[in-house]
Protein backbone atom coordinates (compact mmCIF):
# COMPACT_ATOMS: atom_id res chain seq x y z
CA UNK A 1 0.00 0.00 0.00
CA UNK A 2 1.14 3.59 -0.44
CA UNK A 3 2.40 5.55 2.20
CA UNK A 4 0.17 8.62 0.77
CA UNK A 5 -2.67 8.78 -1.09
CA UNK A 6 -3.59 11.78 -2.25
CA UNK A 7 -7.11 12.75 -1.11
CA UNK A 8 -10.14 13.35 -3.83
CA UNK A 9 -10.89 17.14 -3.99
CA UNK A 10 -14.19 18.16 -2.19
CA UNK A 11 -15.55 19.26 -6.44
CA UNK A 12 -15.46 15.25 -6.79
CA UNK A 13 -16.38 14.52 -3.00
CA UNK A 14 -19.14 17.10 -2.32
CA UNK A 15 -20.28 18.08 -6.13
CA UNK A 16 -20.02 14.11 -7.05
CA UNK A 17 -20.10 14.79 -10.79
CA UNK A 18 -17.13 14.80 -12.91
CA UNK A 19 -17.96 16.26 -16.14
CA UNK A 20 -16.19 14.68 -19.17
CA UNK A 21 -15.44 16.60 -22.55
CA UNK A 22 -14.59 14.02 -24.86
CA UNK A 23 -13.36 15.39 -28.49
CA UNK A 24 -14.94 18.62 -27.15
CA UNK A 25 -14.39 21.51 -30.04
CA UNK A 26 -12.26 23.98 -28.12
CA UNK A 27 -14.64 26.94 -29.26
CA UNK A 28 -17.11 25.40 -26.96
CA UNK A 29 -15.61 24.61 -23.59
CA UNK A 30 -15.61 28.27 -22.00
CA UNK A 31 -19.64 27.91 -22.91
CA UNK A 32 -19.86 24.28 -21.58
CA UNK A 33 -17.66 25.48 -18.62
CA UNK A 34 -19.87 28.15 -17.56
CA UNK A 35 -22.72 26.11 -18.15
CA UNK A 36 -21.39 22.93 -15.69
CA UNK A 37 -20.73 25.83 -12.99
CA UNK A 38 -24.08 27.53 -13.11
CA UNK A 39 -25.84 23.60 -12.49
CA UNK A 40 -23.10 23.07 -9.40
CA UNK A 41 -20.58 20.84 -11.22
CA UNK A 42 -17.24 21.75 -10.44
CA UNK A 43 -14.64 18.89 -11.80
CA UNK A 44 -14.38 18.87 -15.45
CA UNK A 45 -12.48 16.59 -17.34
CA UNK A 46 -10.82 16.73 -20.60
CA UNK A 47 -10.01 13.86 -22.71
CA UNK A 48 -6.97 13.57 -24.16
CA UNK A 49 -7.76 10.94 -26.96
CA UNK A 50 -9.45 13.89 -29.26
CA UNK A 51 -5.79 15.86 -30.89
CA UNK A 52 -3.63 16.16 -27.94
CA UNK A 53 -2.98 19.68 -28.92
CA UNK A 54 -6.31 20.77 -29.33
CA UNK A 55 -6.78 18.98 -25.80
CA UNK A 56 -3.89 20.65 -23.55
CA UNK A 57 -4.98 23.70 -25.29
CA UNK A 58 -8.50 23.12 -23.77
CA UNK A 59 -7.38 22.00 -20.14
CA UNK A 60 -5.26 25.48 -20.54
CA UNK A 61 -7.48 27.45 -21.02
CA UNK A 62 -9.88 25.85 -18.80
CA UNK A 63 -7.23 26.45 -15.90
CA UNK A 64 -6.54 30.39 -16.60
CA UNK A 65 -10.13 31.11 -16.56
CA UNK A 66 -11.98 28.81 -14.83
CA UNK A 67 -9.34 27.29 -12.33
CA UNK A 68 -10.43 29.22 -9.40
CA UNK A 69 -14.25 27.88 -9.78
CA UNK A 70 -13.38 24.69 -11.04
CA UNK A 71 -11.21 21.57 -10.52
CA UNK A 72 -9.64 21.31 -13.85
CA UNK A 73 -8.10 17.80 -15.14
CA UNK A 74 -7.30 15.23 -18.15
CA UNK A 75 -8.72 12.11 -19.23
CA UNK A 76 -7.40 8.80 -20.76
CA UNK A 77 -4.21 9.58 -19.60
CA UNK A 78 -2.42 6.71 -21.20
CA UNK A 79 1.25 7.14 -20.55
CA UNK A 80 3.47 9.26 -17.86
CA UNK A 81 4.50 11.41 -20.60
CA UNK A 82 1.37 12.38 -21.75
CA UNK A 83 0.28 13.19 -17.77
CA UNK A 84 3.44 15.38 -17.74
CA UNK A 85 1.97 17.28 -20.76
CA UNK A 86 -1.53 17.48 -18.66
CA UNK A 87 -0.11 18.87 -15.51
CA UNK A 88 1.85 21.72 -17.23
CA UNK A 89 -1.15 22.54 -18.91
CA UNK A 90 -3.22 22.91 -15.96
CA UNK A 91 -4.76 19.65 -15.10
CA UNK A 92 -4.73 18.97 -11.36
CA UNK A 93 -6.32 15.37 -11.65
CA UNK A 94 -5.63 12.74 -14.13
CA UNK A 95 -8.18 9.92 -15.29
CA UNK A 96 -7.50 6.89 -16.81
CA UNK A 97 -9.49 4.07 -19.10
CA UNK A 98 -7.27 1.10 -17.33
CA UNK A 99 -4.96 0.31 -14.36
CA UNK A 100 -1.53 1.39 -15.28
CA UNK A 101 0.24 0.88 -12.14
CA UNK A 102 3.20 2.61 -12.93
CA UNK A 103 1.25 5.51 -13.90
CA UNK A 104 -0.47 5.71 -10.75
CA UNK A 105 2.01 5.47 -8.10
CA UNK A 106 3.97 8.38 -10.34
CA UNK A 107 0.83 10.55 -9.91
CA UNK A 108 0.69 9.67 -6.32
CA UNK A 109 3.88 10.60 -5.26
CA UNK A 110 3.51 14.08 -6.39
CA UNK A 111 0.40 14.47 -4.74
CA UNK A 112 -1.81 14.25 -8.03
CA UNK A 113 -5.15 12.78 -7.69
CA UNK A 114 -5.10 9.63 -10.24
CA UNK A 115 -8.41 7.81 -11.28
CA UNK A 116 -6.95 4.68 -13.09
CA UNK A 117 -10.21 2.63 -14.69
CA UNK A 118 -11.11 -0.62 -13.68
CA UNK A 119 -13.68 -3.53 -13.97
CA UNK A 120 -12.70 -6.57 -11.93
CA UNK A 121 -12.10 -7.10 -8.88
CA UNK A 122 -8.75 -7.74 -9.54
CA UNK A 123 -8.15 -4.65 -11.53
CA UNK A 124 -9.85 -2.66 -8.70
CA UNK A 125 -7.91 -3.71 -5.97
CA UNK A 126 -4.77 -3.21 -8.28
CA UNK A 127 -5.42 0.03 -9.27
CA UNK A 128 -6.00 1.35 -5.20
CA UNK A 129 -3.14 -0.38 -3.80
CA UNK A 130 -0.81 2.05 -6.74
CA UNK A 131 -2.08 4.75 -4.93
CA UNK A 132 -4.99 5.37 -7.03
CA UNK A 133 -7.26 8.53 -4.85
CA UNK A 134 -10.50 6.73 -6.47
CA UNK A 135 -11.18 3.92 -9.06
CA UNK A 136 -13.16 5.12 -12.27
CA UNK A 137 -15.32 2.01 -12.62
CA UNK A 138 -15.50 1.57 -16.36
CA UNK A 139 -17.36 0.85 -18.40
CA UNK A 140 -20.34 0.88 -15.60
CA UNK A 141 -22.83 0.28 -17.72
CA UNK A 142 -22.27 -3.28 -18.09
CA UNK A 143 -22.84 -4.21 -14.48
CA UNK A 144 -25.06 -1.18 -13.87
CA UNK A 145 -25.80 -0.31 -10.30
CA UNK A 146 -25.97 -3.56 -8.84
CA UNK A 147 -22.60 -5.03 -9.88
CA UNK A 148 -21.33 -1.40 -7.62
CA UNK A 149 -23.10 -3.28 -4.95
CA UNK A 150 -21.29 -6.35 -5.02
CA UNK A 151 -18.04 -5.12 -5.50
CA UNK A 152 -18.71 -3.19 -2.17
CA UNK A 153 -19.66 -6.31 -0.08
CA UNK A 154 -15.85 -7.34 0.08
CA UNK A 155 -13.89 -4.10 -1.09
CA UNK A 156 -15.87 -1.72 1.13
CA UNK A 157 -12.90 0.90 2.06
CA UNK A 158 -12.70 2.13 -1.75
CA UNK A 159 -14.12 4.59 -3.42
CA UNK A 160 -15.37 4.30 -7.08
CA UNK A 161 -16.55 6.73 -9.63
CA UNK A 162 -18.82 4.50 -12.28
CA UNK A 163 -18.33 5.94 -15.40
CA UNK A 164 -19.70 4.73 -19.16
CA UNK A 165 -23.48 4.71 -19.21
CA UNK A 166 -24.17 7.23 -16.69
CA UNK A 167 -27.10 9.52 -16.95
CA UNK A 168 -29.80 11.52 -14.39
CA UNK A 169 -31.82 8.07 -15.16
CA UNK A 170 -29.26 5.78 -13.13
CA UNK A 171 -26.81 8.47 -11.26
CA UNK A 172 -28.73 8.51 -7.99
CA UNK A 173 -28.69 4.32 -8.21
CA UNK A 174 -24.88 4.37 -8.27
CA UNK A 175 -24.52 6.84 -5.46
CA UNK A 176 -27.23 4.54 -3.74
CA UNK A 177 -25.41 1.80 -4.21
CA UNK A 178 -21.72 3.21 -2.68
CA UNK A 179 -20.23 5.82 -5.75
CA UNK A 180 -18.13 8.50 -4.26
CA UNK A 181 -18.97 10.28 -7.55
CA UNK A 182 -19.94 9.58 -11.11
CA UNK A 183 -18.41 10.72 -14.28
CA UNK A 184 -20.81 11.81 -17.45
CA UNK A 185 -19.25 12.35 -20.76
CA UNK A 186 -21.46 12.11 -23.87
CA UNK A 187 -24.65 12.24 -22.32
CA UNK A 188 -24.05 15.27 -20.20
CA UNK A 189 -21.93 17.01 -23.03
CA UNK A 190 -24.03 16.52 -26.04
CA UNK A 191 -23.05 18.78 -28.89
CA UNK A 192 -21.95 21.58 -26.09
CA UNK A 193 -24.77 24.03 -26.36
CA UNK A 194 -24.79 25.75 -23.35
CA UNK A 195 -28.45 25.41 -22.36
CA UNK A 196 -28.49 21.41 -22.76
CA UNK A 197 -25.55 21.05 -21.07
CA UNK A 198 -26.87 23.25 -18.16
CA UNK A 199 -30.34 21.08 -17.94
CA UNK A 200 -28.93 17.59 -18.02
CA UNK A 201 -26.40 18.75 -15.35
CA UNK A 202 -29.05 20.12 -13.22
CA UNK A 203 -31.05 16.79 -14.08
CA UNK A 204 -27.86 14.88 -12.66
CA UNK A 205 -27.93 16.94 -9.39
CA UNK A 206 -31.35 16.59 -8.84
CA UNK A 207 -31.14 12.74 -8.91
CA UNK A 208 -27.95 12.99 -6.91
CA UNK A 209 -29.75 14.68 -4.10
CA UNK A 210 -32.48 12.64 -4.23
CA UNK A 211 -30.34 9.40 -3.70
CA UNK A 212 -28.62 11.41 -0.82
CA UNK A 213 -31.60 12.48 1.11
CA UNK A 214 -32.66 8.66 1.06
CA UNK A 215 -29.75 7.25 2.32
Amino acid sequence: MPTVRPPLPPAVTEGRIVAIGRRLDPRLVDGVAGALIDAGVAAFEITLNEPEADALGSIERLARGFGDRMLVGAGTVRSIDAARRAIDAGATFLVSPHTDEALVRWAAARGIPALPGALTPTEVVRAWDAGAAAVKLFPAGIGGPGYLRELRGPLTEIAYVPTGGVSAENAGDFIRAGAVAVGLGTWLIGDGAPDGVRERATAVRASIARALEAR
